[in-house]
């Protein structure tokens, strides 16, 4: 199995990005697809995620109304789309894959597959 994670880069805040992971080797379709995300001394968190089916879609409070999750089964590939990027919104972004056919969770123990990480740096 593996999950190629993409997109990162330099971007001033207010600034966007699209991440991708496109994924090999499982069914994607029966997998929660969950981005997490990681900044320097911290914990790894749980940034947004979608069922297997497309829905429901769960995000964490701090990126609500400015990040999108969105899939595509026939492509293998998720996506998350970050828009208004604040400098807290630094950190290694990661891909995973939760399943098959499991609820939608948050916590990164849980999930069975991690992508490489992306890097997303926000400047001011």
């Amino acid at each position: 199995v593996q999950l190629q994670a993409s997109g990162g880069g330099l971007v001033q805040a207010g600034g966007s990005l699209r991440l991708s992971c496109a994924t090999s080797g499982l069914t994607f379709s029966r997998y929660c697809m969950g981005w997490f995300r990681q900044a320097p001394g911290k914990e790894r968190e749980f940034v947004a995620g979608i069922s297997y089916s497309g829905s429901p879609l769960n995000y964490a409070d701090s990126v609500k109304g400015r990040f999108t999750i969105s899939r595509d089964n026939a492509m293998n590939t998720v996506w998350l789309q970050v828009n208004n990027l604040k400098l807290e919104d630094t950190a290694v972004y990661y891909c995973s894959a939760d399943g098959p056919y499991t609820v939608l969770r948050t916590t990164p123990n849980e999930y069975d597959y991690w992508g490489q990480g992306t890097l997303v740096t926000v400047s001011s």
